[in-house]
């Protein structure tokens, strides 16, 4: 009697239950090792495994390290989607998917170094990278962009911007946020690299003996960010303009 097709899919299947365990094994060494340090036989030797037989799921370390790379950006696009799917106005989607991706480095500082630290001397990521890697970034666009099509986004009382930096921006405008005025845009990339940056900051210690409590400044940032972004909270945009009625009035 002929199984057809059942032996092959029960052998994937004990091959990605195989495979999954040399990647939760080589994310335990980034712990101890470091990315750069990643030994495709040091993993077989922890699985028990044969050198040689490793080679049939993975094809090198860089291809473990592809895996690695993938999983964490994948990881990290899954809370901040799910962040941005709280609902709420614009303000607080901003905050919460800022919080929920400094959450998740302090959980992961290990797979965050990986993604957001040192190169890996010696590798360079594929192509297939690109895609998890621009998970974050788009949900953090789709907030303006929804934000824009809400009415939520303030307009923004700064100099124009230089002809390059609107090129840059409107470069990312046409690419992932049509529709949203450009100097928005243009400080969408400066709070990107805020985010990121003061998350650096304080998991590789750039903020000891400078910031007590990082957490209040993390708010501080974020709520600054927001502001830069147009967004604010609902009280703040009333207040203000009862102020400017007030004003007017006089």
């Amino acid at each position: 009697m002929k199984f057809t097709g059942v032996v092959p899919d029960a052998r994937q299947r004990v091959k990605d239950a195989v495979a999954a365990e040399i990647v939760a094994v080589a994310r335990g060494q980034l712990a101890t090792e470091g990315g750069g340090a990643l030994s495709l036989r040091a993993v077989a030797r922890e699985m028990g495994m044969a050198s040689s037989a490793i080679y049939r799921y993975f094809a090198s370390r860089d291809e473990l390290l592809t895996a690695l790379i993938t999983e964490a950006f994948d990881s990290l696009g899954d809370v901040a989607e799910a962040a941005r799917a709280r609902g709420g106005r614009g303000f607080e989607r901003w905050q919460s998917v800022c919080r929920a991706i400094r959450t998740w480095a302090l959980d992961h500082p290990h797979e965050y170094a990986l993604i957001y630290g040192s190169p890996v001397p010696g590798y360079t990521a594929p192509p297939q990278t690109v895609e998890p890697a621009s998970r974050v970034a788009l949900v953090m666009a789709s907030l303006l962009v929804e934000a824009q099509r809400a009415g939520e986004l303030a307009e923004l009382g700064a100099p124009p911007l230089s002809r390059a930096m609107a090129a840059e921006a409107r470069q990312l405008c046409e690419l992932a946020m049509p529709g949203v005025p450009l100097p928005v845009v243009a400080r969408s990339i400066l709070a990107w690299t805020q985010l990121f940056g003061h998350i650096s900051f304080e998991l590789f210690g750039q903020l000891t003996g400078v910031v007590e409590n990082p957490e209040v400044m993390f708010e501080f940032e974020i709520a600054t960010t927001a502001g830069l972004l147009g967004l604010h909270p609902r009280e703040s945009r009333r207040a203000s303009r009862t102020r400017g009625e007030t004003v007017a009035a006089h």
